[in-house]
């Protein structure tokens, strides 16, 4: 019998919040098949059920809901501002502006949608600190803040060096820029709420459900271990598990997002001033990411330490002591004041990242009955929402804003074939990791790894 998977932090404190949904046993037809039971998958059946009420949506997830990246990830609900820049490189700025707009909204929309339904996610409002931690990222915002500001977006606020340092609880933070309009959430919590509210709403889903195939058909067979669905259409909604899928293999990368969670610290963390409810980075390209939890505890990430070989992702994915060992290193240097609370949990996870950071949708090649939306890059808690409503108008062929949005059909470039990818990929985030080592110290990195790691994909934020 194989052991039981490690579960995140976030899943082991919804853990028995609903039996498992029956694996699929047997044949079955549907309207809309969905491949994957994480946000993406899960918003898109609830706008299916909300455009055509009628309609026979099945999700067939290989795990649980929420045990991928949606209930592993960071938990920070952010829109694409920050990305105003690539934005407006691929749609020009007053289509970037609609874009980046419409991701503000769909922040108050998950809060919404939560309040109506009750769904406990610990959905918190407290906006998102962007730091420098070091010389080297000094004013790394500043280009995206001033393309904002331009365009009449006072999205951003300038900190000085010690509001930034004394919003974050440390001065380790140098300085940064604050956005009011972010949140954080209890992730698998407001996966496994949509979950509920999917099924109370009619959507058939499948549980512990691997799919092994599908025909590019019409209607299209979709097979499982142990059953297959017969769909008029199907939704490719798996994220970084797509990466197996020959067609889009080359559209994402997959690499690793690593997460340790402290014992319970509110009196402590009130002490040092940190604000419950803000969500904070720093501007390292394998980036920091951290923020408080409902109970007190400081869950604190970084991105980018180990890639997938062609999207096969092992059990590396789900926890890797070392890399938790180089996590905790970043956390206890930005907070020493907290060198006595103990760190209780560590996890990972997989992230699904393209050359810009931006997701791609769009049909299958020629298959219009077959629609896909991946590439979040560690982004979508908050765009996942615009997914859903675009994958939905897809799989209707509706001719609406969502099925004519920007992104479908977008992504300008594509990640070399393996074992070319691999393998400069590793080359890269080894540079990467010595130049920023370097930059932690206050060292001048080597001229190869300054070189190297320019070639870095872009970021979560355009940064100067």
């Amino acid at each position: 019998m194989p052991a039981p998977r490690h579960r995140s932090f976030w899943l082991q404190e919804v853990s028995g919040d609903a039996p498992d949904a029956p694996a699929l046993v047997g044949s079955l037809r549907a309207d809309v098949c969905i491949i994957g039971g994480g946000f993406v998958g899960l918003w898109t059946a609830l706008r299916l059920k909300e455009l055509s009420p009628s309609g026979e949506v099945v999700i067939l997830e290989q795990d649980i809901c929420g045990g991928g990246a949606s209930g592993r990830n960071g938990g920070f609900v952010l829109s694409w501002m920050p990305k105003l820049s690539s934005l407006e490189k691929l749609f020009g700025i007053a289509e970037a502006l609609r874009v980046a707009q419409a991701s503000e909204s769909a922040i108050d929309e998950i809060g919404a949608f939560c309040a109506a339904n009750k769904i406990d996610a610990d959905f918190r409002k407290g906006g998102w600190l962007w730091t420098a931690t070091t010389a080297a990222q000094h004013a790394a915002w500043e280009g995206v803040v001033r393309h904002c500001e331009r365009n009449g977006i006072s999205a951003f606020q300038r900190l000085s060096p010690e509001e930034a340092a004394q919003r974050a609880g440390s001065p380790a933070h140098r300085e940064g820029v604050f956005i009011a309009n972010a949140a954080v959430v209890q992730p698998a919590a407001l996966a496994r709420g949509l979950r509920r509210v999917a099924l109370e709403r009619g959507v058939k889903i499948f549980e512990n459900t691997k799919v092994r195939n599908f025909t590019r058909s019409r209607p299209v067979t979709i097979h499982t271990d142990q059953g297959s669905v017969i769909s008029e259409k199907l939704v490719i909604a798996a994220n970084a598990w797509s990466a197996r899928i020959p067609e889009l293999s080359r559209a994402i990368a997959v690499i690793s997002s690593d997460i340790i969670a402290t014992a319970p610290a509110p009196d402590l963390l009130e002490k040092i001033g940190w604000h419950k409810d803000l969500s904070i980075t720093d501007s390292q390209t394998m980036v920091d990411y951290y923020r408080i939890t409902r109970d007190g505890r400081v869950a604190f990430g970084k991105g980018g330490w180990t890639i997938a070989y062609g999207g096969n992702i092992g059990s590396n994915f789900d926890r890797h002591a070392a890399r938790a060992a180089e996590v905790t290193a970043d956390f206890r240097r930005y907070y020493p004041q907290l060198a006595s609370v103990p760190i209780m949990h560590d996890w990972s996870g997989p992230i699904d990242r393209t050359p810009d950071s931006l997701p791609r949708l769009g049909y299958l090649g020629p298959h219009k009955n077959i629609s896909f939306g991946i590439g979040w890059s560690g982004n979508g808690v908050g765009p996942s929402v615009i997914g859903g409503r675009i994958l939905a108008s897809l799989a209707l062929e509706s001719e609406d804003e969502w099925s004519r949005h920007p992104l479908v059909g977008g992504g300008l470039s594509n990640f070399p074939p393996e074992p070319i990818r691999f393998l400069g990929a590793h080359l890269v985030r080894s540079a990467v990791a010595a130049k920023e080592r370097a930059e932690m110290c206050e060292q001048k990195p080597s001229p190869w790894a300054m070189a190297l790691a320019k070639l870095a994909p872009a970021g979560l934020e355009d940064k100067s």
